[in-house]
């Protein structure tokens, strides 16, 4: 039933948990799609060895009973005027429980790359298979390789497991009690048979993985079960509210922000960035991944760098605090709009965790080169703008080689709320950017949990109702020409400095 049909009884608001790689945000929004309330809380990712990317779903969760409160409490409502709730998340995001339903270990996060040799090892002996009934190339961010790693060097940790999860399928059991996940989370597993659309005992085994310890499978949109008594008293929400099953980030993110007919094209600049084409066929590249879309029968294409908005928060972590209560991100967008396009000869590779498109290869590192006396911290901030939308131009190159032609793209992720990176990826991309009013994953969940319980048509009249264009970003020619010649260096530089890369990560570990 349609909103203009429920709009006397439905309640007004609807509410979206999103889990990112760096913070756990959660949204309140009206039925036109107007944020009356949000709050988030940073997450604390571990690094106990080199590659390795991990975090404690218990922060997940503290993160959900401090945020919850806090967003109704801005949104000034009630509780039991929230319609419906659904999540988002990384996907391959692997959350394992044993048979009393204690956590087995932490997660290990999408941009892990611990399982680089397994992944090589089922490139060398299955890719073309993998490819022919997951739709996906093996690489270290698929829970594929990570369950062969844990098999060889944490054994036990699966031999215990009853229960597999990803990450906003386990936080959302906390509110229901419920163990399901949706077919795109499948998917991104890398166990799923996605022309069969049912778990694959051929791609488990390789992962020496039990098949009967993966979950139903649901739709995006499904109603997978109510807040219990339990839940509602430790967050504060309403005994008996709906959940929406939700999906990955980018698909849901993608859908958000309005890009839903085939061809629209979405850039991410989050803790990782990509380029993605929504289409009515996967394409079986074995550089591109393909997920199944938030609307039936529809997928999306998507390929990225490792490190973005990580890259981000590193660099204001490390060299920009707080100036005259000025925070570090302003700062840094600041700065940056005093350097000239090119930083001066600065160049960024943001391959601070390896890097997956094009090179995927777990081996890469970061760096600035080109260093002067005459460069300061605006340069290194401008620099690191620059250097991620150069990456992201490497990626979108790869959809090009495919005859996939993105003239334009609708941008998301945190990095978007930047006005400077925004006009760089445009000048860098040489594509139009289209800014919608909010960006966020959550706002994508809240929508899908509208659609979950019939607040809307469908997909497509949720967004024709409540996504809202603000800001269209035009490529700066002089700009253009400046970036083109530089990427030239940008790709010379990444390939001279490969082997280097390679000895260094070796010498390590």
């Amino acid at each position: 039933m349609s909103l203009d049909h429920q709009n006397q009884t439905l309640k007004p608001y609807l509410m979206g948990i999103d889990i990112g790689a760096g913070s756990l945000k959660t949204m309140i929004i009206d039925l036109k799609g107007n944020v009356v309330g949000s709050a988030s809380k940073e997450i604390v990712t571990n690094s106990p060895h080199p590659r390795w990317s991990e975090q404690n779903p218990m922060d997940w969760w503290d993160a959900v009973k401090e945020t919850v409160p806090k967003s109704i409490a801005q949104a000034k409502i009630k509780a039991n005027e929230i319609a419906a709730i659904s999540f988002s998340a990384g996907a391959h995001t692997p959350v394992l429980e044993d048979a009393n339903g204690e956590l087995l270990r932490p997660a290990i996060l999408w941009n892990d790359q611990r399982s680089g040799q397994e992944t090589q090892e089922l490139k060398d002996k299955h890719w073309d298979r993998i490819l022919e009934v997951g739709f996906n190339s093996p690489a270290p961010t698929w829970t594929l390789p990570q369950f062969l790693w844990l098999s060889r060097n944490e054994p036990d940790v699966l031999k215990k497991t009853k229960r597999i999860y990803v990450a906003k399928d386990w936080l959302r059991s906390r509110l229901t009690n419920t163990w399901e996940t949706d077919v795109t989370e499948a998917v991104g597993t890398l166990l799923f048979d996605a022309k069969k659309g049912k778990w694959s005992e051929e791609l488990c085994n390789l992962a020496a993985c039990a098949i009967e310890t993966l979950p139903p499978i649901v739709k995006p949109t499904d109603i997978v079960g109510k807040v219990t008594q339990k839940a509602a008293q430790e967050t504060g929400l309403a005994e008996g509210t709906p959940v929406i099953c939700g999906t990955s980030d980018t698909s849901i993110e993608t859908f958000g922000a309005g890009s839903i007919n085939p061809g629209d094209g979405t850039v991410k600049l989050a803790t990782a960035g990509t380029v993605s084409v929504v289409s009515k066929n996967p394409n079986l590249h074995k550089t591109l991944i393909n997920y199944p879309f938030v609307l039936a029968d529809h997928w999306y294409t998507i390929s990225g760098t490792n490190s973005c908005a990580s890259a981000h928060r590193w660099l204001r972590d490390t060299f920009f605090p707080a100036e005259n209560g000025v925070n570090g991100f302003d700062l840094m967008d600041q700065m940056a709009g005093q350097v000239k396009p090119g930083s001066e000869g600065l160049i960024f590779h943001p391959y601070l965790q390896g890097e997956r498109a094009p090179y995927w290869d777990p081996l890469l590192r970061a760096d600035f080169i080109g260093i002067t006396f005459l460069h300061n911290r605006a340069h290194f901030a401008r620099a690191l703008y620059e250097g991620i939308a150069f990456s992201l131009k490497d990626v979108l190159g790869q959809f090009k080689d495919q005859g996939i032609d993105i003239q334009s793209a609708r941008i998301i992720g945190g990095g978007a709320k930047s006005v400077i990176w925004r006009q760089i990826v445009a000048d860098i991309l040489n594509i139009e950017i289209i800014l919608t009013q909010t960006t966020d994953a959550s706002f994508g969940a809240a929508l899908i949990a509208g659609v979950g319980i019939g607040a809307f048509i469908d997909e497509v009249s949720a967004v024709e109702r409540c996504v809202k264009k603000i800001e269209v970003i035009k490529p700066n020619p002089e700009n253009v020409k400046v970036y083109k010649d530089l990427f030239e260096i940008y790709k010379l530089a990444q390939s001279q400095l490969q082997e280097v890369n390679h000895k260094l990560s070796k010498m390590v570990g």
